[in-house]
This record gives C-alpha cells, sequence and structure tokens, in this order.
C-alpha cells in the first residue's frame, strides 16, 4: 500500500506541479502528517521533491525532473481498457484521438500485463445508454467545449421542455456530463447551479468574460447538487397500487424512479402492494400502459383520473368502429 501511495504522490507531482499537502492527503485519503512521512521516503530514494511552507506553499519536485516509470498494476491495467461505448468520445470529436492514445498506453505498459489489457478491451463493454431510447438528436458540442475549456462565459439561446420559444441566459459554464446518452451542460447563472439539457441549446455563443467560478467549486461538485435536486424532487402525491405478480419486474424497471419503497413479495396471491410518489395525479396516466395488471388503490382522485382516462380511450375506439362498420 505504501509503495502505492509513494508512486501516486510521484505521479501526481510530476502532473500537477506544486501541490498542497492537504490536497495530496485528501486524494489519498491520509493524513497530512504521513504525507509528510511519505516525501521523506521518496527524498531518501533519490527523488528529488521539497516542500515550501506558507500560504502559497506545497510540494513539488524539481524542475526538470521526470519519471517513465508507470507503475501500473494488472487491475489497473485491464481498467484503463473497460470503455463507455463510442457515442461519448465520438460526441466529444474523440474517437480517433481515444484510439491513438490507448495504442500508446498499451506500449507503455509492463509486458505481463499487455495481454490481460489487450482481452479485456474486447470483452468488457460499458453502454451508458438506455434500451429502446429512440433516435437521439444530433448535439453540438464544440461551442460549448470551447467556453469549457477556455473557462469563458457562455450566452445561450435554450428552449425548455414545454415552452414554445427559446430563451436567452448568460451563465458560467462548469463542464459537460453524459447521462444515460444524454449531454448536459453544468454551468452557474447567476451564482446558482444549473442543468441545460445540450440538445435543448438552440445557439451558444462563447464571451469574452472569464467564468466566475465560485470558490473551491468543480465539476463534480455542481453535479452532486444538481443530480441530488432531480433525484429528490419530492413528488407530494403518494399513489398506492397492486401489481399482478407476473408482471412485477417490468413494473419495477419501470417506475423505479417513483418507487418510495421496494414492494415486500411474500409470494402469496397474485398481487403485490407497491407506493408511488408523483408530482401530479395526471402523471399517473402512465399506469395505463399495464392495462389490467396494475390498479391504484389510492387517492380517489388518482382512481377517477385513470378511469376517465381510460373511458375517453374507449369512447374513441368505439366511435372508430362504428365509423369503420
Amino acid at each position: 500500500m505504501k509503495s502505492d501511495r509513494l508512486l501516486s504522490i510521484l505521479l501526481l507531482l510530476q502532473t500537477r506541479g506544486r501541490v498542497p499537502a492537504h490536497e495530496l492527503a485528501d486524494r489519498l485519503e491520509v493524513s497530512v502528517r504521513t504525507i509528510y512521512r511519505d516525501i521523506e521516503a521518496l527524498s531518501a530514494s533519490g527523488v528529488p521533491v521539497y516542500a515550501e511552507r506558507g500560504r502559497h506553499g506545497g510540494i513539488e519536485l524539481l524542475a526538470g525532473f521526470r519519471t517513465d516509470v508507470t507503475g501500473l498494476t494488472a487491475d489497473e491495467s485491464r481498467a484503463l481498457f473497460i470503455l463507455a461505448a463510442q457515442g461519448a468520445h465520438a460526441a466529444l470529436g474523440l474517437d480517433a484521438a481515444l484510439g491513438s492514445a490507448l495504442r500508446k498506453v498499451m506500449a507503455a505498459l509492463p509486458a505481463p500485463h499487455r495481454p490481460a489489457a489487450e482481452v479485456t478491451s474486447r470483452r468488457i463493454l460499458v453502454d451508458a445508454t438506455r434500451w429502446k431510447g429512440g433516435p437521439q438528436k444530433a448535439v453540438d458540442l464544440d461551442v460549448l467545449q470551447d467556453a469549457v475549456f477556455a473557462d469563458r462565459r457562455l450566452r445561450l439561446r435554450y428552449r425548455h421542455s414545454g415552452d414554445q420559444e427559446a430563451r436567452t441566459y448568460t451563465v458560467d459554464p462548469y463542464g459537460l456530463v453524459a447521462k444515460a446518452g444524454v449531454w448536459y451542460l453544468v454551468a452557474d447563472r447567476r451564482g446558482k447551479p444549473r442543468l441545460f439539457r445540450a440538445d435543448r441549446v438552440r445557439s451558444a455563443t462563447v464571451l469574452g468574460a472569464p467564468m466566475q467560478r465560485r470558490p473551491g467549486v468543480e465539476l463534480a461538485d455542481a453535479w452532486e447538487v444538481l443530480r441530488r435536486q432531480v433525484e429528490e424532487r419530492p413528488g407530494g402525491l403518494e399513489v398506492t397500487v397492486r401489481v399482478r405478480r407476473d408482471r412485477l419486474d417490468m413494473f419495477l424497471r419501470l417506475n423505479a424512479a417513483q418507487l418510495t419503497e421496494l414492494p415486500e413479495d411474500d409470494g402469496v396471491g397474485d398481487w403485490v402492494t407497491a407506493r408511488l410518489s408523483l408530482g401530479f395525479v395526471r402523471e399517473a396516466r402512465q399506469l395505463l400502459a399495464f392495462a389490467d395488471t396494475v390498479e391504484v388503490l389510492s387517492p380517489p382522485e388518482v382512481r377517477a383520473e385513470l378511469a376517465a382516462a381510460a373511458a375517453s380511450v374507449t369512447g374513441l375506439y368505439q366511435s372508430v368502429a362504428q365509423a369503420d362498420s
């Protein structure tokens, strides 16, 4: 463990330059005192590393020092070649660069690890897109990327779901996130984190002004806040249903985001009770896809909504049938 940590410190310093001791401690999940002991060990082994105290101090390597040692273990080598499906790299224009980078990494791997890494790349594939997601609108990420990497503000023309007209926003972009096959821009607007679907951006212009980053906030921090807001948004409408056991697996897969508790299947009878949290009464119409294999038990207003919807569909097709006859 210590040898892995020493190598990690060496590679971090080689990549980042001067790094505060507390940041190394956080990254490696050890105490600052342990980091200073590790620095002493590196120095004793001949690595030209030194520490500077003070507000702007940190730990760094002597200028010009480089090491070509990768120090990769067998598992680390395999992990590098477990890749997501190519869509994400293609959207960023990095398909060719990815292939070139992997060839270089393969050449740099310790010889004993190369066969396992090569097999892993052919045996494991991570596809982050959902089943039957339908055709995806082409997304142009070029301007968004330009702003993200240049740390510049963006002016967006953006159409929200349900709106007919696009709105104009000036935002401070933290970065891009691919979630289940959908690209999002994570940005601050007036100092508050916001999420923008890239396929709803009608136009984007990189401005000359530098982005205003909240102190200490990185992309991962802003994304975590937004992710929690979406996933923990209160539904407000508690709905109790019963589901036929032979449709339970499908019901759970399609309604996982709305479940407030997993139903307990005791194996008795044909029905299992489940509870959902919905945003509004009309949202319950999605349950009609299960026909008579899902029944809403409460509240009464949801039962009435589904009864009205079912009656409307019945009336529609009865009139069609009469017209055809």
